[in-house]
């Protein structure tokens, strides 16, 4: 029995890597087992090709786009390709009602119509390496976890300092691996002359929006097209008319035979964050609170923001890319929610941590170390858990609610006396906040939220403005709402222009706006202070947890938490079933757009120009065809990506890219916390639709043109 439950719980353990398909490894630390089982699933490419610090590589063409999302370098003269929806920032600001790019797409014909993005950056790896002996000799014995964290946030910051200080070019910074238990270094180098080159109208980009975000069959044609810009000598500088197009260390070639079930595949990429080692406390926690607020304070803003939004195109401009960041993480807190109860993960965690209890109970050693490992997890997290509640609505009903707040705290927060560089991209960043808001609606949706958050905490977690409101105005949160915006300067463009010139008679803390901005800080710090001691010993007790899980599976090969570092995963292109009696194809094409399109009739996710309709009619798809003549339009795979590794570069047995990821599957939303094999699913768009589009829609054959096809003979 004893022999029954451990390989249970092997086999559930934490997501361990048993399995090819899951995984997001790291490239500098690609061992040896990992590395044959790839060869034995299909790699056709040596290893060394796929990672080295000191030849060119396939990870020399893949980017960090934005630090957001992922892309890949496709051409010698620094073409990317990225997500439409990793684009859309930068698209919505060239848009206007004039030049709707949002909706009609936009082509630069030649080198001098592609537009620049000045906060805008990509982001290359050059080499990664093992620090981990010189941060942990920093610890001292008797150290509590702030003055552990304090310690070793400071020599993570002197190891990466070190790189730019030997060449100002580069960037370098050490993350933490396995809970804080290893630390490795990252040296990049950033270029941050980014043009818009191309993007599809929103109706082939976004085709399906909210509707179809998560799910599979899918039919959006995600990508976006930029060109990264060098000065004469090939090296990073800022925007410039002067700089010429970057001409990369290596160039991805691009497949045109597609894929069959069970292909080899592999994405590269920079996924955000998982929490695969975190423990069911941790899991409930995040349930019930910062997913549970998102799901229900971010509904309430996006149903003003929507309606809105579809009544007049101006907003539909200024809103739609804070729309699209809300909405996306909203979608993936109610699935996640939702995956976790259906596919029973909390169930499978406690077996796990149940025959970890044994193991520790059962190894003196271990013993006594983490004999009260779980008890404590339990006590502290129990100690937070009111608190952690109400500052999970906290922050989404304030801070990331109305955006007079987050205005005021951009504001407070401005440093007039740092880095050149740094003040012009804060100013902008301010800039932007005021040309896309609308008082009017911002008034709504702090009327709103200041209901929302009172009707889901204690009174006591309150801060002071609600007495106000309730002394001063009745308890009308809306005649609060009001009075505030008419006494705040900050909400015209005088009182902006009076703090960025830095108006002496300008006293910028006792604006109201401010003020308020101060009190909500000061309230969430009350908060915090009030969890430090349980917060430590559960951030002290999950790092422990980690090792352990590592020290009783010592032959297991593991891979590290996501956490915005360059991953690799790999897997086979296949279908799925989503539920009993049903099966999931592994690819879609243009005759399911034009099936959703009547389907959908007046929907506006699923409106498509006349002129797109009459193209995908069509059936002269040419040499981007499949085998039966039809046009793909995305796939799925069993690669292992979270949030980040949008825009990933999919690449086939010999590193030729077949497309872009850019979602998972709804059935498998709890794949951030563990691994699901027969579920989870990576939905990419096929780099041939993708080409589909340049040519014909686009008319950019020159942009083909740049391109390394690659076409076995058929």
């Amino acid at each position: 029995m004893r022999l029954r439950l451990t390989l249970i719980a092997a086999c559930c353990l934490f997501t361990l890597a048993g399995r090819a398909d899951e995984g997001m490894w790291m490239l500098g630390n690609l061992n040896k087992q990992t590395r044959e089982t790839m060869k034995e699933m299909g790699l056709q490419m040596p290893a060394s090709k796929l990672y080295s610090s000191k030849r060119p590589s396939l990870k020399d063409a893949v980017v960090s786009f934005g630090g957001f999302c992922s892309g890949v370098v496709v051409s010698e003269d620094g073409l990317v390709f990225t997500n439409h929806h990793c684009g859309f920032s930068s698209i919505q600001q060239h848009s206007t009602v004039e030049h709707d790019y949002l909706k009609d797409g936009f082509v630069a014909h030649s080198r001098s119509e592609e537009l620049p993005n000045p906060e805008l950056y990509v982001r290359f790896l050059l080499r990664q390496e093992d620090v981990t002996k010189r941060v942990l000799d920093i610890v001292k014995p008797g150290m509590d976890e702030t003055e552990r964290s304090n310690a070793i946030d400071s020599v993570m910051l002197v190891i990466g300092e070190e790189v730019s200080h030997k060449d100002s070019t580069l960037t370098g910074i050490v993350d933490a691996y396995y809970g804080g238990n290893e630390f490795w270094l990252s040296v990049y180098r950033d270029y941050n002359d980014v043009r818009l080159v191309f993007a599809p109208p929103s109706s082939v980009g976004k085709f399906g929006w909210d509707t179809d975000n998560w799910e599979w069959p899918r039919h959006t044609g995600d990508f976006s097209v930029f060109r990264i810009y060098a000065d004469r000598h090939n090296r990073p500088a800022d925007y410039s008319p002067d700089n010429v197009p970057y001409h990369p260390e290596y160039v991805a070639p691009v497949s045109l035979d597609g894929y069959h079930e069970g292909s080899f595949c592999m994405t590269l990429g920079y996924p955000g964050s998982t929490e695969r080692y975190l423990s069911s406390f941790g899991i409930e926690e995040m349930m019930n609170n910062s997913n549970q607020a998102q799901i229900d304070i971010r509904g309430v803003k996006q149903a003003i923001w929507k309606r809105e939004m579809d009544s007049r195109d101006s907003i539909r401009i200024k809103y739609a890319s804070k729309y699209d960041e809300s909405s996306n993480y909203w979608k993936n807190s109610i699935g996640v929610n939702r995956a976790v109860r259906k596919l029973h993960v909390l169930d499978k965690k406690r077996a796990m941590e149940q025959e970890l209890r044994r193991w520790i109970q059962q190894t003196p050693g271990e013993r006594e170390r983490l004999l009260h490992l779980f008890s404590d997890l339990e006590l502290n997290y129990k100690n937070r858990r009111e608190e952690n509640h109400a500052q999970a609505y906290f922050v989404e009903s304030f801070l990331n609610g109305p955006e007079l707040i987050q205005l005021s705290l951009s504001i407070l927060n401005f440093d007039f006396e740092g880095e050149e560089k740094t003040v012009i991209a804060n100013l902008k960043a301010i800039i932007e906040k005021y040309a896309n808001l609308d008082l009017d609606i911002d008034k709504e949706v702090f009327t709103a939220l200041l209901k929302e958050y009172r009707s889901r905490v204690e009174a006591q977690y309150l801060p002071e403005l609600y007495q106000t409101i309730d002394t001063l105005y009745d308890g009308n949160e809306r005649s609060y709402v009001d009075s505030l915006y008419a006494r705040s300067e900050l909400t015209t463009p005088r009182g902006l222009k009076r703090f960025l010139e830095q108006d002496s008679t300008y006293h910028i803390y006792d604006a109201p706006a401010i003020t308020l901005g101060i009190d909500l800080i000061t309230k969430l710090f009350e908060m915090n202070i009030r969890m430090q001691q349980a917060s430590g010993e559960i951030i002290r007790n999950e790092r422990l947890l980690n090792a352990a899980v590592r020290r009783m599976y010592a032959s297991r090969n593991f891979y590290p938490d996501a956490n915005s570092t360059m991953r690799l995963s790999f897997g086979t292109v296949c279908g799925y079933t989503p539920f009993d009696g049903a099966e999931y194809d592994y690819y879609t094409t243009t005759k399911g757009i034009l099936e959703k399109v009547k389907t959908h009739a007046g929907d506006v996710d699923f409106e498509v120009q006349p002129e797109l309709l009459s193209l995908l009619s069509s059936g002269d798809f040419g040499k981007y065809a499949g085998e039966k003549g039809e046009m793909n339009v995305c796939f799925i795979s069993n690669n292992d990506i979270t949030g980040g590794n949008s825009g990933s570069a999919m690449f086939n047995d010999k590193g030729e890219l077949l497309g872009l990821a850019f979602d998972g599957n709804w059935e498998a939303m709890s794949s951030d916390i563990l691994y699901e094999p027969k579920m989870q699913r990576t939905i990419g768009v096929d780099v041939r639709y993708m080409l589909f589009m340049i040519e014909k829609y686009g008319k950019a054959g020159n942009l083909i043109e740049e391109l390394k096809m690659k076409t076995a003979p058929r």
